[in-house]
């Protein structure tokens, strides 16, 4: 449900009014760049056009954001790129808009207060390194890593892999060279670990489940929404986007084992979990990603139980009714996208940010790194391959791909349904 706003706009001063286009072209563009979807940027900062007396027209791109203003000749052309995920920052945002629409915040002020809400500092390392091993922990049991040592390297390899894109957002921007070396860290830590560890599953989720957490599925299920709005471009550049990062994790993982002098082992099906078990890692995996995108504190345990309750109906659908994990991941994501849209509008979150988090633990991560290191290893063997390989990389890539246009179907069609009634 959108707030309402104030049907005419502020009163302003010859130079307030001068300055409301830029103070709308720099709402839209953090909105945007922290990730909050398309539609509820351009929402969001035609209604601030509105209560400053201009009427803005937003046209998004994927490296900028041009607002056109009405009955006059202004345009704003404003650099951007939506690489980032920050509900604290996106909520700040709006609700300094919300002030403005409201009449308790002057023209003068917004400008200071955006600027403001937009550089709110991200979560502590602690916190940050903290929920990675929780996270990558969680999902180790939800795939079926019962036994402490493989809890304890996935949850070590998290952390390191966490402490390092800590130390490395301090000296680059790129968007591609954290996720590489998180997961070239998980590729070490498993290939070490394949000493130790006899059991072929528990090598490969030691490997897997830290790379989890890298999987960037905000920006899958806005590229979804973007092709469902038929924001054709943007929505094909946010999905390529994603997909390099899917690609350079893959590598980055596999780089890992190869400079280790090991081989990543080809992963039979992981072991069934108890309903209690699988519910509470659920939980858990939720609160670590609700942390990973600056989710505020008090607004955690909804998130937790959507996704429980989600998870909770995927499992009776695997484990009762013997669906495969698609359907179970379509059933399980239509569920918390119902849930969380009534909420994600009346608060104004980014609902990629928070629909992702309820549903992190269904991602098909492992078969996905399962198709890629078993490719590795056909190319490695050759002509000499066994025809079981074929059948494994086939197996793997279409039960990942399925998965995901499971989810984002389960997750944007309820979404976009109930938003058109909000």
């Amino acid at each position: 449900m959108t707030a309402a706003f104030r049907s005419s706009p502020l009163e302003l001063e010859p130079a307030a009014r001068e300055a409301a286009p830029g103070v709308v072209a720099l709402a839209a563009m953090l909105l945007f760049a922290h990730g909050q979807t398309t539609e509820r940027t351009v929402v969001i900062a035609e209604r601030l056009g509105r209560a400053l007396g201009v009427r803005a027209k937003v046209l998004p791109d994927w490296d900028k954001l041009t607002v056109e203003f009405e009955d006059t000749s202004l345009s704003e052309i404003v650099p951007t790129k939506p690489l980032g995920i920050d509900m604290n920052r996106v909520l700040a945002i709006t609700r300094v808009v919300d002030r403005v629409c409201h009449g308790t915040l002057s023209a003068d002020e917004v400008r200071p207060a955006l600027l403001s809400a937009g550089s709110l500092p991200p979560v502590c390392t602690l916190h940050f390194t903290s929920f990675a091993a929780i996270g990558a922990a969680s999902l180790g049991v939800i795939f079926g890593a019962l036994d402490a040592t493989s809890l304890m390297l996935i949850a070590a390899s998290a952390a390191l892999g966490a402490l390092a894109r800590r130390w490395l957002s301090g000296f680059s921007n790129n968007p591609f060279i954290q996720p590489l070396c998180a997961a070239l860290i998980a590729g070490i830590v498993a290939a070490g670990a394949a000493i130790s560890l006899h059991q072929t599953i528990a090598v490969a989720l030691v490997a897997f489940c830290p790379c989890m957490v890298l999987v960037p599925g905000p920006h899958l299920l806005n590229g979804a929404i973007d092709l469902a709005r038929t924001r054709i471009a943007l929505g094909i550049a946010r999905l390529t986007y994603a997909c390099i990062i899917l690609l350079v994790i893959c590598f980055g993982l596999l780089l890992g084992f190869t400079t280790s002098g090991a081989t990543l082992p080809v992963a039979g099906p992981s072991a069934p979990v108890p309903l209690l078990a699988d519910v509470i890692a659920a939980g858990c995996a939720v609160a670590s990603f609700g942390t990973f995108f600056s989710m505020p504190w008090r607004m955690l345990p909804f998130p937790i139980v959507a996704g429980m309750l989600g998870h909770a109906a995927r499992w009776a659908m695997i484990s009762l009714a013997g669906s495969n994990v698609a359907t179970g991941a379509l059933v399980a994501c239509i569920l918390v996208s119902i849930i969380v849209t009534p909420v994600v509008d009346r608060l104004h979150l980014p609902f990629a940010a928070l629909g992702f988090s309820a549903v992190v633990s269904m991602i098909p991560g492992f078969f996905l790194f399962q198709a890629a290191s078993t490719f590795v290893e056909l190319v490695s063997i050759g002509s000499r391959a066994p025809h079981t390989l074929l059948t494994n990389i086939a197996a793997n890539g279409a039960t990942a791909f399925l998965v995901i246009l499971a989810m984002t179907l389960g997750l944007i069609l309820p979404r976009m349904l109930l938003e058109g009634r909000s």
